[in-house]
C-alpha cells in the first residue's frame, strides 16, 4: 500500500510506539525520513536509528526511542505541513515551539534542520513538524 504522507506516517509510528512504551519501532526508509530522524537524534529526542537493507532498493529504519524515568522524552509531536496544505516560513516567521523549549523541523534548500539552526544559517523553508 502506498503511503501518501511519509513524514506523517513516521510521526504516527513514533507516537504509537511511545504510547505502548515500546523500546523500538520500525518505518520504511527514505532520504527525507533519514534526515528527519537525524535531526531528532542530534536534538536528543531519540536514542538513534539503524538502517537495514532488504534488497531491491528497499530499506527500513529501526528507531530506538528514548525515555526518562519511564516517561517518553517526546511529549508531543505534530505534523505541520501536510500534503493538502503546505506551510512555508521565512526566517523571520519560523515558529518557536513551547517558547524555545521544543523544535520545529524545517526542510530548507540547505537540508533538513531544526528551527534554531535555520535561524543561524538565515534560511527559511517548509515547516515539516514540531516536537516538544
Amino acid at each position: 500500500m502506498a503511503v501518501t504522507d511519509p513524514i506523517g506516517d513516521l510521526i504516527t509510528r513514533i507516537r504509537n510506539a511511545q504510547m505502548r512504551r515500546k523500546d523500538k519501532t520500525s518505518t520504511p526508509g527514505s532520504r527525507l525520513r533519514a534526515s528527519v530522524l537525524e535531526v531528532l537524534r542530534t536534538e536528543g529526542y531519540i536514542r538513534g536509528y539503524t538502517a537495514t537493507d532488504h534488497g531491491n532498493g528497499r530499506t527500513e529504519f529501526e528507531i530506538e526511542l528514548k525515555y526518562f524515568d519511564g516517561v517518553p522524552v517526546i511529549r508531543e509531536i505534530a505534523r505541520v505541513s501536510k500534503p493538502g496544505r503546505r506551510v512555508y516560513a521565512s526566517v523571520k516567521n519560523l515558529p518557536r515551539v513551547a517558547n524555545g523549549l521544543g523544535i520545529a523541523v524545517v526542510s530548507t534548500p540547505q537540508g533538513v534542520m531544526a528551527d534554531h539552526e535555520a535561524r543561524d544559517k538565515n534560511v527559511g523553508g517548509e515547516v515539516l513538524c514540531t516536537v516538544f
